[in-house]
C-alpha cells in the first residue's frame, strides 16, 4: 500500500502545473523582464551601470529565465539530469565558442598587423 501512495504522490507531481503555478511563474519571468528592459534602457545608457557589469546581470538573468522556462513550461524541473544537461551543454558549447572565436579573432588581428 505504501508503494501505491507514493506513485500517487509521484504521480500529482508530475500531473501538470495548476494555473496558480502558471501565473506565479508568468509574474516571475515578467519580473526578470522588467528588471532586463531597465538595466538595458535605463541603468546603462545613463551611466549608472557599467557595460561590463550590466552585460554580465543581463546574461544571469536571460538564464535565469531559461531555467524558468525549461523546468516549469517544458516539466523538466522533477526530472534533474535533463534539466541540467539542457542547460549545461548549450552552455558548454556557447563558451566554448566564444572562446575559439575570440583566439581566431586574435589571431587574425595579429597577422594583419
Amino acid at each position: 500500500m505504501s508503494d501505491n501512495h507514493t506513485a500517487e504522490a509521484h504521480h500529482d507531481d508530475h500531473a501538470g502545473m495548476t494555473k496558480k503555478k502558471i501565473w506565479s511563474v508568468f509574474w516571475v519571468l515578467l519580473g526578470i523582464t522588467a528588471i532586463e528592459f531597465l538595466i538595458a534602457l535605463v541603468l546603462i545608457p545613463k551611466g549608472i551601470l557599467g557595460h561590463g557589469f550590466g552585460n554580465v546581470l543581463y546574461i544571469a538573468l536571460t538564464l535565469l529565465k531559461a531555467f524558468y522556462i525549461v523546468a516549469y513550461f517544458m516539466h523538466l524541473k522533477f526530472e534533474k539530469v535533463g534539466l541540467i544537461y539542457s542547460i549545461l551543454i548549450p552552455t558548454m558549447f556557447i563558451i566554448f565558442f566564444v572562446i575559439w572565436m575570440l583566439y581566431e579573432g586574435n589571431y587574425w588581428m595579429h597577422i594583419r598587423l
